[in-house]
C-alpha cells in the first residue's frame, strides 16, 4: 500500500508543474545558503557544510537528498562568494544540480547588513522509468525510455541581518526552466518559481541559554507552507530545537559544537496523521569553519549561528 501511494506521489511530483519541486530541509537554518543566495559570506568566514537528508525510511523510492556547500566573504568582506553541488533523488527522478553563489553585502550601519544574492547553475535531470510499474497502457511509449535533460536555472534572493535578527526573501527557478515535455501527450514538467521568506530573532535568557525562534514561509504556484523553530542555546555549545511544519507535524533537531570550527547536526520528523504512513526522515549535517571565529559571546547572541 505504501508503494503504491509512494508511486502517485512521485507521478504528481514529476510530472506536475504545481507540485513542490524543491528539496525539503529541516536543518536549512544552520545553512541558509540552501534556500536564499544572498547569504553567501553572511557568517563572515570560509564555511563548508555536507548535509544528507533520508525522507521517509524503508519506502522504495522515496526522497533522498545530499548537498555539499562551501561559501564565504572576499574583497574586504563586501563581496560573499560559494558553490553548491547537490544530488536529489526521488522514485525514477534524479537530479545533479551545480550553482555558483554571488551576493553582494551592503554595510547598512555599524549593526547592520543587507546583501543580494544571486545563483546560477545547470540541473542534470534523469528519469528512469524502468524503475516504475505503470498500470495503465494508456502511458505514452517515451515512459519505456530514460530520460536526460540539462537545464539552466537562476535564482535570487535578499538577505538582512544585524547581530540578533536576521530576514531573507528569496525565489528560485526565476527563469521557469523546461524540464520534460512528451510530443505524444500533455505530460509536461518544467521548474515552476518558489518563494521564501524566513526570519529569527534571538534572546539572550541568560548567559548559558539563548532561545532563538525562527519563521520559513515557502510558497509556490499553488501551495503555501510555513515552518515554526524554537531553538535554544545551551551552555554555548548545543543547539537544541523543535518545529512545526504545516499540513505536516512536528520535528526535533540538534546541532552540536564539537569545537568552535566543528559541528555536527541532527534532526528527526514523522509527522501527523496520515503523514506517519509514510515512514520518519533522517537529516546529518557536518560544518567545519575555517580561518578566524567570532567570540563565544558573539555566537551566543546571534543567529546567524543557528
Amino acid at each position: 500500500m505504501k508503494k503504491i501511494i509512494l508511486l502517485s506521489i512521485i507521478l504528481s511530483f514529476t510530472f506536475s508543474g504545481k507540485s513542490q519541486q524543491d528539496a525539503q530541509y529541516n536543518l536549512y537554518q544552520f545553512n541558509q545558503l540552501l534556500i536564499n543566495p544572498a547569504y553567501a559570506g553572511a557568517r563572515d568566514i570560509l564555511s563548508a557544510i555536507v548535509l544528507s537528508r533520508q525522507q521517509w525510511v524503508g519506502i522504495d523510492g522515496a526522497p533522498k537528498t545530499n548537498c555539499l556547500s562551501l561559501h564565504g566573504p572576499v574583497i574586504n568582506k563586501n563581496i560573499g562568494i560559494g558553490l553548491t553541488i547537490t544530488n536529489d533523488e526521488m522514485g525514477p527522478r534524479n537530479v545533479i544540480s551545480v550553482f555558483g553563489n554571488a551576493a553582494y553585502i551592503l554595510r547598512i550601519n555599524s549593526k547592520m547588513k543587507l546583501s543580494f544574492g544571486l545563483n546560477a547553475g545547470f540541473n542534470r535531470y534523469q528519469f528512469n522509468f524502468n524503475k516504475v510499474t505503470f498500470y495503465n497502457s494508456e502511458f505514452p511509449s517515451s515512459f519505456n525510455q530514460n530520460q536526460t535533460t540539462n537545464a539552466l536555472d537562476i535564482n535570487g534572493g535578499l538577505y538582512l541581518k544585524s547581530q540578533t535578527f536576521f530576514a531573507g526573501m528569496s525565489m528560485t527557478h526565476i527563469n521557469s526552466p523546461s524540464i520534460y515535455k512528451s510530443e505524444a501527450s500533455s505530460i509536461e514538467y518544467h521548474l515552476s518559481p518558489h518563494m521564501f521568506f524566513n526570519l529569527g530573532k534571538s534572546f539572550q535568557i541568560n548567559q548559558n541559554l539563548v532561545f532563538a525562534p525562527t519563521l520559513l514561509v515557502k510558497y509556490s504556484v499553488s501551495s503555501l507552507s510555513y515552518d515554526f523553530n524554537f531553538n535554544f542555546l545551551i551552555n554555548k555549545k548545543m543547539w537544541l530545537g523543535a518545529f512545526y511544519r504545516s499540513s505536516y507535524g512536528p520535528g526535533g533537531l540538534m546541532q552540536y559544537f564539537v569545537t568552535n570550527k566543528f559541528k555536527v547536526g541532527y534532526s528527526y520528523d514523522t509527522g501527523l496523521g496520515n503523514q506517519m504512513n509514510f515512514g520518519s526522515s533522517h537529516e546529518l549535517m557536518l560544518s567545519l569553519d575555517f580561518g578566524s571565529t567570532k567570540s563565544n559571546k558573539t555566537r551566543t547572541t546571534n543567529p546567524r549561528f543557528l
